[in-house]
């Protein structure tokens, strides 16, 4: 049987900058179903994302919006947006890793 991923639950999984200095991701869910599994707290907290970006989790910042279906996730870039070391200016690949995540089986 194949795995669910939050990508498969969601209309769109983004990445963008959030400002020189911040990274937000969305997850925009299909339906009401899919927002539960990806607000769930015992699921998708800090600890996760802090766990898949190599990020402190005492730095990320989660919104959940039931009326929209939709999950925000803020945490602070490594480097600056547009600094030397800035190989993403607008942060677009990192979501990739959030789509990834496997869905518990329930």
């Amino acid at each position: 049987m194949p795995e669910t991923t939050l990508g498969d639950l969601a209309i769109e999984v983004r990445s963008k900058n959030a400002g020189p200095f911040w990274i937000t991701m969305e997850l925009f869910m299909r339906d009401a179903d899919g927002y539960r599994i990806a607000a769930d707290e015992t699921f998708l907290h800090e600890g996760v994302v802090a766990d898949l970006y190599r990020v402190d989790p005492g730095a990320v910042q989660i919104f959940r919006i039931p009326s929209l279906n939709v999950v925000k996730i803020s945490y602070p870039r490594p480097v600056s947006q547009g600094s030397l070391r800035d190989r993403d200016v607008h942060a677009g690949q990192h979501h990739v890793p959030l789509a990834q995540l496997v869905v518990p089986v329930t």
